[in-house]
């Protein structure tokens, strides 16, 4: 890393602080923790769905090699895939709607898609696990 010539040494200690206390925060959004996952769930189902996908938790899971999701309407459980931390928060949001709408729709019919629909970036989302997936393992992965 270059920094500026002439800085204190104060001043570079503080420049350097503030870089990584961002870097940190930006991590911190990359990787959210189980109740932030929740927090957004509620959050994506206020925005786009009326609040009518009520998550009871939504964790980090390991035990997800082919899918990047899954739920338990009865439950009102919603796991996503570890393989997701580090991804684009889009494209999670996108992977935690679709398990919220399986909340309210268990198969995949018309009425599913078309409430999936409802989150702006769902085609470019599905777009980039499609593209992942085929870069990485040959094959388009599901929810």
């Amino acid at each position: 890393m270059l920094l500026p010539a002439g800085l204190s040494r104060t001043d570079e200690e503080q420049w350097v602080r503030r870089m990584l206390d961002r870097l940190a925060a930006k991590e911190q959004r990359r990787r959210p923790s189980d109740s932030e996952l929740l927090e957004r769930a509620r959050d994506l189902s206020a925005r786009y769905l009326d609040g009518k996908a009520d998550p009871v938790s939504v964790r980090w899971v390991e035990n997800q090699q082919h899918r990047w999701g899954s739920c338990t309407p009865d439950h009102g459980t919603i796991r996503i895939s570890t393989r997701l931390r580090g991804m684009p928060a889009w494209v999670v949001d996108y992977v935690i709607m679709h398990e919220l709408v399986h909340l309210l729709v268990p198969s995949h019919g018309p009425r599913f898609w078309a409430l999936v629909e409802q989150y702006p970036r769902a085609e470019r989302a599905r777009g980039f696990l499609e593209g992942f997936s085929m870069a990485s393992q040959g094959t388009p992965e599901e929810c």
